[in-house]
């Protein structure tokens, strides 16, 4: 029992301190009633505000109540109206319902400390510290925006036109578009911007204005009431027919949903365009409440997006209400020091009052995590108080025919198209990830205005009557490739270079307009940097030449598929080769001669050892042994021999040793050859190593980027550098770097072909030591580059690129002298070694089994022989020394003497086996009996 009287008496303390609930609180609502988004709301909001009240777990005894407020579209009236509805003390303002007026309201708020909870502001500039009593109930255009570069980059379009209305919320989503574009390389081209309440007129001019621009893709960010105007000016130009690609932000989708049943009138003017929408899962709770909206409303509307977003935003204000009173929170107002009355004036301002707890009901608004109409709801602090779904999410919708159909989805938990419903939770996200890791983006088809599923190519050239200025360098030199037009044809410029680019636009499905500018003085030739810088700077849309695609300037502008192979080479003087009377010896290198002559004798000592017991041709006196080595070694060079081998180990070896004299004979015919018919490098240059390592000065053409590759990449400092116009490139190698002249000269293959064709005293040397190729220039992201790169891959299919190459750049006298045929190299033993290894291996091999077989032989003759007279005497002399005499004297025997005097001594030794068995034997009776001899005479 006293525990039970504590627990009273805490509980009624407690109910003591806590102050009592406030029978009823009072939040406002900002929208224009008179609007597609505002009637969809005041429904929707009045609908939570009756479902609050009857839902016993909320509040809790605290009757809600809403005051409304029309804006009137109108940024001042709907600024006067917020400081009435200020006047009023209420607790939260759901809305405003125009970023606009939240831009300017928000200010009020801050002073008073009264939250705002805006269902229809999307400005993504109100996610900023600047506004801490701003809520988004929704998702500002940042989303919305990635989720049309999403579709803009899944399509491959690189240029976008925007038109919105120029208010914050315009020009806020716009900037976010133009953010969300970087990534996927597309742009905004074009703004068009029309102030609020344009009429037919001003809009026919915007969209004439936009249409003679490139782009075909029109992104409209405009507000669900006007935005139909657009469409209705732009069917007027005929801008909604075929090649037009039409994407609407989710005003449009807003305005379709919330027709009842005149929606054929909107939907005619929009077919094939593209919208969005922002999801919201399928529930119950959501079905009922656009039941319970259609027989509420009376306007013959229908709740579209926005509504379901008020719906939650009064739901969460609700939530928050109810924690902040759950926490002992106070409503009270108190006069702000810094508002004052003016004298004379009408204003009242003093009559506002600041919300003094307004910054716990904040903090317990932020804290709101339930589950409404529009699915998961919860606030990101992190995200400048802007509510968000688990992921914000957006459905992508296609007009045609009578409605809408869903062609796809949006999900910022992805940041990809799809055509699966977005994942929603985490675990859902986990397992999406799973499963569309490896697979791209994805819609289902489109029908585009015109009644078309293609997808337009998104430009066309510009309609301003200003064709194309294409710059073209003023080459000077070798005008074949590029340069002014001497006969004065109509465009001023012919060439290789320009008739590829002709033949190559004349396969385009469309007529290009181009003009054909001089880039260059005409005194030498211009820098081909500059050029590409002025296409990137837009000085000009394009540049046609022999320009190299080299990575510098990749980085500012787009070249096409390249046209010509080129490369950097390097181009050496050459000399006729003066023969003399010991050019023979040239083909090997001193060491070469050297090993394959000792080799000619080693081989020729190992025959003979091998052959000597057997071969009668290899015996004879020491001095006919000798010759008989020599004439065998040397002979064999030309497999004029006499000698036959005839033993197994000496054949073995003088087959391989053929083998290798083979080749030998081989390639010294060949290098001898080589020799006495090339020419030979007048420099020690023979390629780039041996130019980097030379300190010797090079050439290079004027305005060619070999003089940046040369000090950037490979470190040649400048004062080796000799620029040079291409007429001079002949008298500067032929004087060499003694007589002001240069070593060699590098140049783009090219070049270097048309020069060596008409200059035969001079060639390349080395390898290409970069791959690159010639393009034309065009700027950054232009579609005409990727068109024209196919244009190209047709011309090199078709033969037709080589024909042009014929007509301009024709072989000269020169044309037919191979490269290959500069400085033939001397053979040296690098490139025999592993022959002599192998025969060197061989005659070892040979030689090993052969004193294995001697010294068998030889014991078993020394032990055949006894003890002779001859090894009595050598027993007295030093046993190694008589060895080695017995050993040599038995290798200079013949085979067949050997062999008959081992089987003659094995005969005796059987012989005297037997009769000493015999003596044995017949001992005791010849002992016993007296021998013959013995009898008496």
């Amino acid at each position: 029992m006293a525990l039970l009287l504590r627990l009273v008496c805490l509980c009624s303390a407690l109910a003591v301190a806590l102050p009592a609930r406030p029978p009823s609180v009072t939040i406002g609502a900002l929208f224009t009633f008179d609007s597609v988004i505002g009637s969809s709301a005041a429904t929707a909001i009045q609908l939570a505000v009756d479902d609050i009240n009857r839902d016993a777990t909320v509040l809790r005894g605290t009757n809600l109540t809403v005051l409304m407020q029309d804006t009137m579209c109108s940024g001042f009236v709907g600024t006067i109206q917020a400081l009435e509805l200020m006047e009023k003390q209420v607790v939260a303002v759901v809305g405003p319902q125009s970023s606009g007026i939240a831009h300017v309201v928000s200010h009020v708020a801050n002073e008073l400390r009264v939250p705002l909870v805006s269902f229809a502001a999307t400005d993504p500039a109100l996610a900023s510290t600047q506004y801490p009593f701003f809520v988004r109930a929704a998702h500002d255009d940042a989303f919305q925006m990635a989720a049309v570069a999403s579709i803009v980059g899944h399509l491959g379009w690189r240029e976008v036109t925007a038109v919105y209305v120029d208010t914050d919320y315009g020009r806020g989503g716009v900037d976010a578009l133009g953010d969300a574009l970087e990534p996927v390389r597309a742009r905004i081209t074009y703004k068009a911007a029309f102030p609020p309440g344009a009429g037919a007129a001003a809009l026919s001019d915007l969209l004439m204005r936009a249409n003679m621009m490139e782009s075909r893709v029109f992104v409209v960010h405009a507000s669900p009431d006007s935005g139909l105007d657009i469409f209705a000016a732009a069917q007027g130009l005929n801008m909604m027919d075929t090649g037009y690609v039409w994407i609407a932000t989710e005003w449009l989708a807003a305005a379709i949903d919330s027709e009842s049943g005149g929606s054929a009138r909107r939907t005619g003017l929009v077919q094939g365009v593209v919208t969005l929408r922002q999801y919201t899962p399928e529930s119950d709770a959501k079905s009922s409440l656009q039941a319970r909206f259609d027989k509420s409303s009376t306007k013959s509307r229908r709740m579209n997006a926005y509504g379901l977003f008020a719906y939650d935003a009064v739901w969460a204000t609700a939530r928050g209400i109810d924690a902040f009173l759950g926490a002992g929170g106070n409503i009270s107002f108190s006069a702000d020091p810094n508002i004052r009355d003016a004298n004379g004036s009408a204003l009242r301002l003093s009559s506002l009052r600041v919300f003094d707890q307004g910054d716990l009901l904040l903090r317990k608004l932020m804290l709101a995590n339930f589950t409404g109409v529009t699915g998961r709801v919860r606030f990101d602090p992190d995200a400048g108080g802007s509510m968000a779904l688990a992921d914000p999410a957006y459905e992508i919708l296609n007009v045609g025919g009578t409605g809408v159909r869903r062609v796809g989805y949006w999900s910022n938990a992805t940041r990809q198209l799809s055509v699966r419903l977005p994942p929603i939770s985490r675990q859902q996200l986990l397992l999406h990830n799973a499963t569309q890791q490896q697979q791209e983006q994805e819609l289902y088809s489109v029908i585009w205005p015109g009644d078309t599923t293609s997808p337009p190519r998104g430009w066309v050239f510009p309609n301003n009557g200003r064709p194309l200025r294409i710059g073209v360098p003023y080459r000077t030199t070798y005008t074949q490739f590029v340069s002014r037009d001497p006969s004065g044809g109509p465009d001023g410029v012919s060439g290789y270079c320009v008739d590829v680019f002709k033949a190559a636009v004349a396969l385009l499905p469309y007529p290009v307009p181009v003009s054909f500018v001089l880039f260059g003085d005409g005194v030498k030739n211009p820098s081909y940097s500059e050029l590409v810088q002025r296409v990137a700077d837009g000085g000009f849309d394009a540049a046609v030449g022999d320009i190299s695609i080299v990575t510098n300037r990749t980085r500012v502008v787009d070249f096409t598929q390249p046209y010509v192979e080129s490369g950097l080479v390097i181009v050496s003087p050459v000399k006729a080769k003066s023969s003399n009377e010991w050019a023979f010896l040239k083909p090997f290198t001193p060491g070469m001669w050297a090993i394959t002559g000792a080799f000619f004798l080693f081989v020729g000592a190992v025959v003979w050892i091998l052959e000597h017991r057997f071969n009668p041709e290899f015996r004879g006196s020491p001095r006919n042994q000798i010759v008989t080595i020599f004439w065998f070694s040397f002979s064999t060079m030309f497999f004029a021999h006499r000698e036959n081998t005839v033993s197994t180990l000496g054949r073995f070896v003088l087959l391989i040793w053929l083998f290798v004299v083979l080749i030998i004979n081989s390639s010294y015919t060949a290098s001898l050859t080589s020799i006495l018919t090339v020419q030979q490098l007048s420099t020690g240059i023979q390629g780039l190593d041996s130019l980097l390592s030379s300190n010797e000065p090079i050439g290079y053409q004027v305005g060619s980027f070999a003089r940046s590759y040369l000090m950037d990449e490979l470190g040649v400092p400048a004062s080796r550098l000799r620029e040079l116009a291409i007429t001079d490139y002949a008298d500067s190698l032929q004087r060499g770097p003694g007589n002001g002249g240069v070593a060699a000269i590098v140049d783009e293959l090219p070049y270097v072909e048309l020069f060596l064709s008409t200059n035969c005293q001079f060639r390349t040397v080395g390898q290409e030591f970069t791959k690159s190729g010639w393009g034309f220039a065009f700027q950054r992201d232009s579609p005409l580059a990727v068109d024209l790169s196919t244009a190209i891959l047709t011309l090199s299919e078709n033969g037709d690129l080589q024909r042009i190459h014929d007509k301009w750049l024709s072989p000269g006298t020169c044309d037919a002298q191979s490269t290959s045929d500069v400085a033939a190299d001397r053979l040296n033993l690098s490139s025999f070694w592993g022959l002599f290894l192998i025969c060197g291996v061989a005659c070892f091999v040979a030689l090993l089994v052969y004193l294995a077989r001697i010294l068998c032989q030889f014991c078993d003759y020394h032990h055949d022989q006894g003890l002779s007279p001859e090894m009595e005497r050598s027993l007295r002399r030093p046993a190694r020394l008589g060895s080695i005499r017995d050993l040599m004297s038995f290798v200079d025997m013949k085979e067949a003497e050997v062999k008959r005097a081992i089987r003659s001594r094995s005969g005796e030794r059987r012989l005297d086996r037997s009769m000493g068995a015999s003596s044995v034997s017949e001992g005791p009776s010849s002992l016993s009996r007296p021998s013959s001899s013995m009898s008496p005479v």
